[in-house]
This record gives structure tokens, sequence and C-alpha cells, in this order.
């Protein structure tokens, strides 16, 4: 049975301008990849509603998980939250839940419980608390949908709270062999070899190392045993080709 699915929506305006380097993709690979789910598509959209309910609408069509990075916070251009309600067509509110969570949090601190920290407590009406055991503030699922905070360190924790619910695959597994020839030399029996492991996936990476190219092999799929031979024989293959 295959793996799961799920890709990844990045929410935000100073990810598409520059000014912030996402991290959080690349985190979410990796412990996706550890869980036997496989991350097939990530979209960046800026702080547009139509763009975000578009493109919600459209992952959550074709993958198992979505998992959506940032636009939950207090401020007026967080409108991530909203945004999913209309996905799904779902009301959205000011939930009792979440609100007593800020509550709590905030009255330990010492801090106001403002408008602006209430609107973080704005969940739809059918989705299910995330939990944010950094800065309290939930997140929370939707139908296939995860929705996360952009902040590297709430959104990995989120990631946390959400992956022991979700019904992974066998993981994905990978090994890498170093070819010292131009993929010219190599495209041509290196396609013959991925036909003939057709349950495999084959990437090639060249580099040029002292003005002399190469490419890196990786080989990736869920059988340790068939990466293991399709190593050996690109390895063998290579090692006869002159």
């Amino acid at each position: 049975m295959p793996n799961p699915t799920a890709s990844m929506l990045v929410i935000g305006d100073e990810i598409l301008s520059g000014r912030t380097r996402d991290a959080n993709m690349h985190y979410l690979a990796g412990r996706l990849t550890e869980a036997g789910i496989d991350l097939r598509e990530v979209r960046v959209v800026s702080d547009d509603a139509p763009a975000i309910v578009a493109a919600v609408k459209a992952l959550a069509a074709a993958h198992d998980h979505v998992f959506t990075s940032g636009g939950i916070g207090p401020t007026h251009d967080d409108i991530t939250a909203d945004c999913i309600a209309r996905a799904f067509d779902d009301h959205i509110d000011i939930r009792a839940d979440a609100r007593d969570l800020l509550a709590a949090h905030y009255a330990a601190s010492g801090r106001e419980f403002n408008a602006a920290r209430q609107r973080m407590a704005r969940i739809p009406d059918r989705a299910t608390l995330i939990d944010n055991p950094v800065s309290v503030a939930p997140g929370f699922t939707l139908e296939n949908v995860h929705v996360m905070a952009g902040v590297p360190s709430v959104f990995k924790a989120m990631v946390e709270s959400v992956l022991p619910g979700l019904t992974g695959g066998a993981p994905l597994l990978s090994q890498s062999v170093r070819i010292d020839r131009g993929e010219g030399d190599i495209a041509g029996p290196l396609a013959k070899l991925a036909e003939d492991h057709d349950n495999l996936s084959f990437g090639s990476y060249p580099f040029i190392e002292n003005g002399a190219y190469g490419a890196n092999i990786v080989i990736r799929g869920t059988d340790a045993a068939q990466i293991d031979a399709a190593v050996h024989a690109l390895e063998t293959l290579f090692a006869e080709t002159p």
C-alpha cells in the first residue's frame, strides 16, 4: 500500500519578499519522511485571502494531509484562520476553549488579554485544536488541513503535537553514490538502471570539483534490501563502464 501523501502551504508576504527565509519546509519534510508520509508539493502564497482559499482547496483535494505555516497571529494581516474556514464553508469566531487557554496564559504572565490577542482564539467551529507548548496560542485541524504558526519554534512544536495522531507508512530510506563523471556521460546508463528498478527513485545531483564534473546519485525507497541491490548495480555499472 502506498504511503499517505502530504502538501505544505507557506503563507506570508515576508517569505515572498525575501525578508524571511523559510525554515519550516525543511523541518516538516524531514519529519514526514521519518513518519512514512510523502511530501509531494509545497506552495508559497501571499497574504491574499482569495489566493489562500484557492490553494487550500486545491491542496486538500489532492493530498491526504495539508500543513499550513503562517498567518495565525494577532495582527490585521493574520488572515489564515478565516481563509481556512471559508475554504471549508465553516463558521469562525472566538471559541471558548481557545479563549480560556489564552486568558489563563496572559493572566499568569501579568499581561493584558486584549482584543488583538483574542484574535488568536478565532477558531472554526468544526476544527480541533493543535497544542502549542511554546506560546500557548493553538493551531487547529479542519478536515485534512493542519493550520500552524509560522514562527519556527512554534511550528516545530505543533508538528510534534500533530504527528502522533497521523497514520504513516514505511519510512523513506536513501543512499547516495558519488560518480566522478559528468551527467552527460552517465544519463543513458542511469536511465536504464532506473527503469530496471522502477519501484525506487533515482535523483542525479551534479557538482563541479577542481574543474572536474561529477554527480551524486541518490536512490530512495522504502525497502532497504532493494536500495542495497540498486546501489550495488550502480557501482558495478560505472566501475565497468570506460
